[in-house]
């Protein structure tokens, strides 16, 4: 694939995830799920009404942002509302979070070619995202969890862009994935997950370089397969002080700043002490189940989708009745017409995924055995191969983003997983990669397959991602289980 064709294919996906995002958006002039608080945060920010809320800032100053650029553009303010606090368009509180979310499968994309330099495998991973459907709804209202995963992917990919520079740009690249991961910890606190992923990579490849000499020093160049170049193997480069300033201290500081204009509008907690009222905040949240909340998902249902979440759910007579925004909800069976909005990923995609994760980890596993049955003796490979790193760097990452959840008992649901899933994207997009790379002719055929299914369940399901009218008929045809309403 040439350069050219390659540039063509990342402006086609984000034209593609522009058009998802941006069309209709301002199909509900109302608000929809947790808008009832972002929205309003963020245009109390600008009206300097004072306000607590159970996460960090830094989304809702997105938000606030959004809304007071999009007050001051002369157009699209046909429809308005004033459930926010003041008179705004849906357009004004929505269309940052559009703008934004339309680089996610981008920065897959450039995560995948810093890891790979595989221009064929960083446009399935940014196509595969941009054809997921939690990304979709997310993007497309005032709700704050793609700025945890596009600061965290940030982050991660100027970290690759480090590794593969020298110097002053090193420093610089290591100085903004810094800064990133700040805005992403800032946004929840989830988002320290990203970062804590890269010190156990970083942590893993100390240990790895450490063993090997000390194991079998004189086949200390042992390796799995034949040696290649990935931005990964340099991670030895970086020493802790780099690690301490650029990915410690600079998130910290980040992380202090951005606190500093909510603090000064609600003056009632300092620093410390918010940050204790949020702690409380969610451990008055209650367990984990349908009691405390009928969308309570556990974070083993998360990978296997069997618990997604209606954000938005309104019937009409007909497609040509006016919106059923306002107002009583008909009575139970008149309405002919569905409108649904699910935060519900690409099914495909995410069963994919996760069994694409199972099968790095197993071949990691599978290629040491391997590797000491040829040497005969217990050595470990001074180098690893691209395609190892990328199953450490995916699997270590989905590991470190899902795991910390295990031990959660709090109200959880299926978007606590959107940190995770992306790695999922990268896995089943690397092997859709290899299969279609390979000359064994079954597997290009499994690689098309899984391809097409993903494509034709993006399309099927698009109507519950986008809140298009559907018949109640359609929309039980497109929940395949009882869980999923």
């Amino acid at each position: 694939m040439t350069k050219n064709w390659f540039r063509i294919g990342l402006v086609s996906i984000f034209i593609l995830s522009l058009a998802l995002r941006f069309w209709g958006l301002d199909r509900f002039n109302t608000l929809v799920f947790d808008e009832v608080y972002y929205a309003k945060f963020g245009n109390n920010y600008l009206v300097h009404v004072s306000f607590f809320d159970g996460h960090p800032p830094m989304g809702k100053l997105m938000i606030a942002l959004g809304i007071w650029l999009g007050s001051h553009i002369p157009f699209w303010h046909d429809s308005v509302n004033g459930l926010t606090g003041s008179l705004r368009s849906p357009w004004d509180y929505r269309w940052m979070n559009a703008f934004c979310g339309s680089f996610i499968p981008l920065l897959i994309a450039g995560i995948a070619y810093q890891l790979s330099s595989r221009r064929s495998f960083a446009l399935i991973a940014g196509l595969f995202t941009a054809l997921d459907g939690i990304f979709i709804v997310e993007s497309r209202y005032a709700l704050i969890n793609i700025y945890i995963v596009i600061f965290g992917l940030l982050g991660q990919l100027l970290l690759l862009l480090a590794l593969n520079h020298q110097k002053q740009k090193r420093q610089l690249f290591l100085f903004i994935a810094g800064v990133a991961f700040g805005c992403s910890v800032a946004t929840k606190w989830n988002g320290l997950f990203f970062l804590a992923g890269i010190y156990f990579l970083w942590i893993f490849a100390w240990i790895w370089q450490i063993l090997a000499k000390k194991i079998n020093p004189s086949n200390g160049d042992e390796e799995l397969n034949q040696p290649a170049s990935s931005p990964l193997q340099k991670l030895t480069q970086l020493y802790g002080w780099q690690m301490l300033l650029f990915l410690g201290i600079i998130p910290t500081i980040i992380y202090r700043l951005i606190w500093i204009p909510h603090l000064k509008l609600d003056t009632k907690y300092g620093f410390i002490e918010v940050h204790k009222q949020i702690l409380a905040f969610h451990e008055r949240l209650g367990g984990n189940n349908a009691q405390v909340h009928p969308y309570c998902a556990a974070w083993y249902k998360w990978p296997l989708l069997t618990r997604p979440m209606a954000y938005y759910y309104q019937t009409a007579q007909s497609a040509s009745a006016p919106l059923p925004v306002f107002g009583p909800n008909l009575p139970a069976n008149a309405g002919k017409i569905v409108y649904d909005v699910h935060a519900m990923g690409n099914p495909f995609l995410w069963w994919f995924g996760i069994a694409a994760i199972v099968f790095l980890l197993g071949m990691l596993i599978a290629s040491m055995v391997k590797f000491w049955q040829q040497q005969k003796r217990l050595i470990l490979p001074k180098h690893l191969t691209v395609d190892t790193w990328i199953a450490l760097y995916l699997v270590v990452n989905y590991a470190t983003n899902l795991a910390p959840w295990i031990k959660v008992t709090r109200c959880a649901f299926i978007y606590h997983y959107m940190t995770a899933v992306v790695f999922a994207f990268l896995a089943i997009a690397w092997f859709v990669d290899q299969c279609l790379r390979s000359y064994y002719p079954p597997l290009p055929v499994i690689g098309v397959a899984i391809s097409l299914m993903i494509l034709a369940a993006f399309v099927f399901w698009l109507p519950i991602y986008l809140g298009l009218p559907i018949t109640s008929e359609g929309y039980r045809l497109r929940m395949w289980f009882n869980s999923w309403i």
